[in-house]
């Protein structure tokens, strides 16, 4: 009955803003998935590959940390392996393990582990299992920098065969400037490399030297092999907007604006972006906070990601932000983000193009578990779309998973 309730209120306010949705239905239905795994475990992440699901998570166990992972579907997963297990791992609610499977499908898991006495001192481990997750490798560390300080929000983007592009922030320069007037004394740097399938790592390399310290990242090829990694970035001026760098075969080219959102923040608003490509179209989704008004855009690119067209305003009036996206083949985008309706979390979705806006929106979970969903995951596997978050009940934390099957789609 609360769900009911609630998801009334969501359509109602929906239908008083000037992108109101239409009747125009995305999910033939929306179905519960039993997770496989246990009570007390979190932070889950997503990814698709050869027809088949990857999930990884975290857990607790007598005082350590373990690194999950299992892959299958809905109807068959395969029994969890335990990537990685240590009392001294790093554990955040915004910056957990990833998932990435390259097309051979050697399966890479990154986590953080601690290494200083600070806190915020870590550096990022990834390993790689050849035989399905039954094994694996020795970490490795992808940035050369191993000082006390801040390497985190990865993102992991297999390309070619057996190549997998790498970028992080990272905090080697952090607090190294302070009493000159030329820099920023506690900017973050955005660095790249890249990781083969039997652990060879490519140059360290920046990005740019200088972004928003806490927000994920994320990363999609184009059809010519680009990649593109979107990130929050920051200015002198402390404006804190999107922006997209490309890797060509010159290199790292210098990143674009998505928007001119100009969002002054003397801080980090811990809320990146999602890109994702269908050949060499784009979409980008992100939440601002600019003029005091909260908002969830998506912009589309038709070159590659060379330049982008204005975004569209997909939120209720309330978001959280906490975007996702996954690219259709008619050139569509399917969204999700977190809203606020009547002191509750709902779970949004919404498909978008960037000629009409979004032509439907609907409401895949509302929490009501008395603490944040955090940051759900989407992954596609044809007409499906499976999501995956943390779901607090009162007790403890579980993984909560849905499939939505499209509407309209072969």
């Amino acid at each position: 009955m609360l769900f009911g309730t609630l998801l009334a209120a969501l359509l109602t306010a929906s239908a008083s803003l000037a992108t109101a949705q239409t009747e125009v239905r995305l999910f033939e239905r929306v179905e519960e998935i039993t997770a496989v795994t246990t009570p007390g475990a979190h932070e889950p992440s997503l990814t698709s590959q050869n027809g088949a699901l990857y999930l990884s998570w975290m857990e607790h166990e007598q005082g350590q940390t373990k690194v999950m992972m299992s892959s299958g579907s809905n109807h068959s997963w395969t029994e969890p392996s335990i990537v990685h297990q240590s009392a001294d791992l790093f554990v955040n609610w915004a910056d957990s393990p990833s998932i990435a499977v390259f097309p051979d499908n050697t399966i890479a898991v990154h986590w953080l582990r601690e290494i200083g006495a600070s806190g915020y001192d870590y550096r990022i481990e990834i390993a790689l299992s050849h035989d399905h997750g039954e094994t694996w490798s020795e970490p490795v560390i992808p940035h050369g920098d191993r000082s006390f300080s801040q390497h985190g929000f990865v993102s992991l983007l297999p390309i070619g065969s057996n190549n997998m592009v790498v970028v992080w922030l990272d905090g080697r320069a952090y607090g190294k400037n302070r009493g000159k007037a030329t820099a920023l004394p506690d900017a973050m740097q955005l660095r790249a490399t890249t990781l083969s399938s039997d652990a060879r790592l490519g140059r360290d390399v920046a990005i740019d030297m200088q972004t928003c310290s806490c927000c994920q990242t994320s990363m999609a090829a184009t059809r010519d092999g680009e990649v593109l990694a979107a990130y929050r970035d920051r200015t002198e001026g402390e404006i804190r907007d999107i922006a997209v760098a490309r890797l060509t075969k010159d290199g790292w080219q210098p990143p674009v604006r998505v928007h001119d959102d100009g969002w002054e923040l003397a801080g980090c608003p811990v809320n990146g972006p999602a890109i994702l490509t269908h050949e060499d179209r784009v979409a980008v989704a992100w939440f601002t906070g600019a003029d005091d008004v909260a908002v969830v855009h998506v912009a589309f690119s038709d070159d590659a990601g060379h330049s982008f067209a204005e975004p569209a305003r997909i939120d209720l009036g309330n978001p959280v932000g906490r975007v996702d996206v996954e690219m259709i083949e008619n050139g569509m985008a399917v969204v999700s983000w977190v809203e606020w309706t009547k002191g509750h979390e709902a779970l949004m979705v919404c498909q978008i193009t960037s000629e009409t806006g979004c032509l439907a929106r609907e409401v895949v979970a509302i929490n009501t578990g008395g603490a944040s969903m955090n940051f759900p995951k989407m992954a596609r596997l044809g007409r499906d779309i499976y999501f995956a978050w943390t779901q607090p009940d009162g007790t403890g934390d579980s993984i909560a998973m849905r499939r939505a099957t499209l509407m309209g789609l072969d």
